[in-house]
């Protein structure tokens, strides 16, 4: 048994809020509150820790993100440069540690930084005009490839664009060497995969990264290597954190072959839900609109993967076998397809007489007004991420005009009723979660722009509020709440320990606090 003593606890339990002691056995707290009380559970082998009057918080768990992309892009270019020239300088000091001939990959880019000109393909031979250079766009939706790139995929100006892609083209027709959607896969599949060995070297330092975070739990959106890897670390006793991983779209049938259901696994490693792209993103300007973008063409409205009728035809396959939904939707067209889809699956679920599962909206960056209230009535979670509404607020104004005043509107659909879980979409944003809750509550980049309100400042979140999103409400959307997300007993001993309150501190000081140490199942699992 541990008790941690002479600590300022913040257990996000209602019934409790604050404590000075808790009391820790097989994993579990077995008693929270004074010394007084918890000192009862105390027997001769009991580890005593004074805390030194330091506060602990839950874990908290980033629920969106993908865990390979991420691990991997710990060791490839960072593209996220204030200029384009930079980023070309940053690639060509890779390619001189690359051996002649070897792929480069890297991941940050985005154009709306450097001006909104994309690069070229011309621009990364002059850097790289041997090595075959991939580039994926801080979006993930974009990708910026050289010619010897183009080249070993096959795609000249006689390739057609492919179904849910574009290969951006000059006046003649040419490549340009940008390419969006599923037309970045036409590189991607001719570039050599990691091998399960380098990914779960790769996963494991960033777990270690997570953890220093002050991140416990993850949801996971990457593809099959990711859940095997997991799967392989979690029975070696390696995966230490919990993770709740997804069902890609192009795995359905074996999911379903298999009869395994969403929950499925154990408290450490379980099945999640079935991810589905229904648009694509803001930066590229393929994000589903259902007006132009600003200062566009009025056939600019960006690309739309997947209609309502095909989602409802998914979704009531999945939902018949147990496995909830999660869909991603960037755009407001996009948002309201999938709401209308989710509006048939819900009747579906009640005349079929089948249990309404947790289904989620990943992202929800901007609805129509009319749509603000539809998740919580249709009791849909919106999986969001607070970072992002102060990466992409200039892009949001320039892309959607009046438009953005209905983006990362989360203190809206919170009055309405949704539950809201946070992420950081890395390797898009950081997943330092102290990041997503400053931009929650101020609004604000780290340098106080863009004023002291924040943007659009109606939507920001109090601190319960954006704690809440990071620690109980992604265990709700997990459906594991009666043990996870809270300091309470029964509850498994997730838990970091900082210097600072985090309610005695200003807002602004927020983005500067770094966990001391980090615990998962009543074990340190990091410490500074």
């Amino acid at each position: 048994m541990k008790i941690l003593a002479n600590a300022r606890i913040r257990t996000l339990d209602p019934r409790l809020p604050q404590a000075s002691a808790l009391a820790i056995e097989n994993g579990r707290i077995r008693l929270v509150g004074s010394l007084e009380q918890v000192q009862q559970a105390a027997n001769p082998g009991t580890e005593w820790i004074d805390m030194g009057g330091k506060s602990i918080l839950p874990g908290l768990t980033d629920s969106h993100l993908h865990l390979e992309h991420y691990a991997l892009g710990l060791q490839r270019v960072d593209c996220e440069t204030p200029s384009r020239l930079e980023c070309q300088q940053r690639v060509q000091q890779k390619v001189d540690r690359t051996l002649h001939g070897a792929w480069v990959r890297g991941h940050g880019w985005n154009q709306n930084q450097w001006g909104g000109d994309f690069g070229s393909a011309a621009d990364l031979d002059d850097v790289a005009p041997e090595n075959p250079v991939y580039l994926t766009a801080k979006s993930l939706h974009a990708a910026w490839v050289n010619s010897r790139a183009l080249m070993l995929a096959g795609i000249s100006a006689a390739t057609p664009d492919p179904p849910g892609g574009k290969i951006a083209r000059d006046h003649h027709g040419k490549p340009t060497g940008i390419l969006f959607e599923a037309a970045m896969q036409l590189v991607e599949s001719v570039i050599p995969a990691a091998n399960e060995t380098q990914v779960s070297a790769a996963i494991l330092e960033a777990q270690n990264k997570l953890f220093r975070f002050g991140v416990t739990g993850v949801h996971d959106f990457d593809q099959r290597l990711c859940f095997a890897v997991l799967q392989k670390l979690h029975a070696e006793g390696n995966l230490r954190m919990r993770v709740v991983k997804s069902v890609p779209l192009p795995h359905l049938e074996h999911a379903l072959a298999l009869g395994v259901r969403t929950g499925f696994g154990d408290d450490t490693l379980r099945l999640g839900s079935v991810k589905i792209f229904s648009d694509g993103a803001l930066g590229p300007r393929t994000a589903a609109m259902l007006e132009a973008y600003e200062n566009s063409p009025a056939e600019e409205r960006g690309m739309l993967l997947e209609s309502r009728d095909h989602i409802i035809e998914i979704g009531q396959t999945a939902i018949r076998n147990g496995l909830s939904l999660a869909i991603h939707a960037i755009g407001d067209r996009a948002n309201r397809e999938v709401l209308d889809a989710f509006e048939q699956l819900r009747a579906f679920e009640q005349k079929e007489r089948l249990p309404p599962l947790r289904h989620r909206i990943e992202h929800v960056q901007v609805l129509h007004p009319d749509d603000l209230h539809r998740l919580a009535q249709l009791n849909l979670i919106a999986s969001v991420q607070p970072i992002h509404a102060t990466s992409d607020m200039e892009m949001a104004e320039k892309h959607w005009g009046k438009r953005a005043a209905f983006a990362y509107a989360f203190k809206s659909l919170l009055k309405h009723g949704t539950l809201l879980i946070f992420g950081s979409d890395a390797p898009v944003e950081s997943p330092n979660p102290f990041w997503g809750i400053h931009a929650a509550v101020t609004r604000q980049r780290h340098d106080g722009t863009p004023h002291e309100e924040g943007w659009n400042p109606a939507q920001r979140l109090t601190l319960p509020e954006a704690l809440f999103a990071f620690t109980t409400a992604p265990a709700i959307a997990a459906g594991v709440e009666q043990h996870l997300g809270r300091l309470s007993v029964g509850c498994y001993a997730d838990l970091i320990v900082l210097e600072q309150d985090l309610f005695e501190i200003t807002a602004h000081e927020i983005k500067d606090v770094r966990p001391l140490a980090t615990m998962v199942g009543g074990e340190w699992v990091w410490q500074s």
